[in-house]
């Protein structure tokens, strides 16, 4: 093992999902986030890997007119096992039902136990946002639904679908994020109905329940599709939503009724629900 390895801390003001996910197409394997910085270490030089972060902030911001304020450190920090080192510091989750754990943790009696490891993809149940759709599931999700998750990352809210009984549909951009995604599902003991690499827009068929944890400028831009998807009656679970932009999102969804917003800390998750004669 070399005495040595290249750490990169990229702080953005916001996508920090979406940097995540490219920072693992490009073959890193474990990303750590501390508060709104994400940690990236690694034995290979980082020239290219930095290039490729800066060259994606340049293009995002010219795509929703909004700073990035993209600031990266680089340092060479002497070498220890930070597998390791970032796996003792993830800790299990609990979602009042649900008990989120990694699998070098152990399962919880009583609980609906959800095993994610949080070093092989993104969505382990930490994020605001994702718990935040976790507590709406347990409230919103009827009997036997069937439920997109757009966007589905490690395929977490899925996977609690699921476990509460829903048939569930994954799609995601990244092929990386399916095929964890489907990883973690049989880890899980569960199986998808259906899943696709591409967005909301691919979707052939509708569904009662539509959950959505990604930001909140892409949400405005899928919201047509969001909405076109959901059965009469459906349910659409909207995270990744900063409080100050709670306001645009609710009224570019104003055409449903706003059922709640679940506050925690900066963050809400927003939930939906479609008229029986809404097409």
């Amino acid at each position: 093992m070399q005495q040595t390895y290249n750490q990169l801390q990229i702080t953005p003001s916001y996508a920090h999902d979406e940097l995540t996910d490219l920072i693992f197409s490009l073959g890193i394997d474990a990303v750590e986030r501390d508060g709104d910085t994400l940690i990236v270490r690694t034995q290979e030089p980082v020239e290219m890997l930095i290039f490729g972060i800066e060259s994606f902030a340049k293009a995002l911001e010219e795509k929703v007119s909004k700073p990035l304020n993209l600031r990266i450190v680089q340092s060479v920090e002497s070498n220890k096992d930070w597998i390791e080192a970032y796996r003792s510091s993830i800790k299990p989750v609990e979602a009042k039902k649900f008990y989120i754990y990694p699998s070098w943790e152990k399962p919880k009696e009583g609980k609906i136990n959800v095993c994610i490891d949080p070093a092989l993809a993104f969505g382990s149940g930490h994020h605001e946002s994702t718990y935040g759709c976790l507590i709406a599931l347990q409230h919103y999700l009827p009997k036997n639904a069937t439920l997109l998750d757009v966007g589905c990352g490690s395929g977490i809210l899925a996977i609690a679908a699921s476990k509460l009984g829903a048939k569930a549909t994954v799609c995601d951009t990244d092929s990386l994020a399916l095929e964890s995604a489907r990883s973690n599902a049989k880890l899980n003991g569960v199986t998808f109905d259906s899943s696709w690499v591409g967005s909301v827009d691919k979707a052939t068929c509708k569904y009662d329940v539509v959950v959505a944890n990604i930001i909140a400028d892409v949400l405005i831009t899928l919201a047509k599709d969001l909405q076109k998807v959901l059965n009469p009656n459906g349910i659409l679970i909207l995270s990744g939503i900063l409080e100050k932009y709670a306001p645009r999102v609710q009224e570019r969804f104003n055409a449903l009724t706003c059922k709640e917003i679940y506050h925690d800390n900066e963050w809400c998750t927003m939930i939906f629900q479609k008229g029986k004669s809404q097409k």
